[in-house]
């Protein structure tokens, strides 16, 4: 049984790694055997990935601006060159943008689709080329509890994500017979950066923490388990998919 979970030898690209639920997604892609590349614009990215090689795993880290395709298609090629091949996709990285919707500004609304939507529908075409030519391979992109519900003041992070959700499932419609698997994960409320103004907003907090059967917001390392279900062999039968990581929100 340990085997349909383990990753050993394969090559995983993990956008957004830098930090973040991605970062720790990447950990558990790395702790079940994987090779993994992180894609990030942040500053830290080298010295992330250099810090999971001190620690015995193999990890490298490529700085760049996935809203730009010609940064996007040269690190992909890059990291495949790297590895020396490419099994798996992680498509973690995401931005957000707060404002009320009738003051929501298109240049917030351009910036938060191109990488949150273009970005992940570019980064699978490019998999998907690369898996295709190599017998199959791996997608797991992120959705979000927004890919259900509409949130407040987040009009743009909502839209991204329900198009991801459906991107998730049109990609899976063309390439389930051809052994490449696309599902999503959709985490639900998670203690990260992104979410700091809502965690410091007591009335909200309340209001959501009382939602959560679990009662208590996530953790990136809440996201290993269901990443290392979704790149391993164990999940070959599922396609297009969407999955809660949420501690049961989603059933109040």
């Amino acid at each position: 049984m340990a085997n349909l979970f383990d990753l050993t030898g394969k090559k995983a690209i993990v956008t957004g790694a830098a930090q973040g639920l991605s970062n720790g997604m990447a950990e558990g892609l790395m702790e079940a055997g994987a090779e993994v590349t992180i894609f990030d614009m942040s500053p830290k990215t080298e010295e992330v990935a250099a810090e999971f090689c001190r620690k015995g795993f193999k990890c490298h880290g490529i700085r760049v601006n996935l809203s730009d395709t010609a940064e996007r298609e040269a690190a992909f090629q890059k990291a495949v060159e790297l590895m020396g091949g490419l099994n798996i996709l992680v498509n973690g990285a995401g931005v957000q943008r707060r404002h009320k919707c009738e003051e929501f500004p298109m240049e917030d609304w351009n910036f938060v689709l191109d990488v949150n939507l273009t970005s992940v529908f570019a980064m699978c075409q490019l998999a998907g080329r690369h898996f295709l030519a190599n017998g199959g391979g791996k997608i797991v992109n992120i959705a979000s509890m927004l890919s259900f519900f509409g949130g407040f003041t987040v009009p743009a992070y909502a839209a991204s994500k329900g198009g991801v959700s459906q991107l998730t499932k049109a990609f899976a419609n063309e390439w389930a017979c051809k052994n490449i698997t696309i599902n999503a994960l959709a985490p639900g409320y998670m203690a990260t950066d992104m979410n700091t103004k809502l965690l410091e907003d007591e009335g909200r907090n309340a209001e959501i923490s009382a939602r959560i059967p679990a009662h208590r917001w996530g953790l990136p390392a809440d996201m290993k388990g269901p990443v290392v279900f979704l790149a391993s062999p164990a999940s070959d039968y599922l396609n297009g998919a969407i999955i809660p990581v949420d501690g049961g929100y989603l059933n109040r």
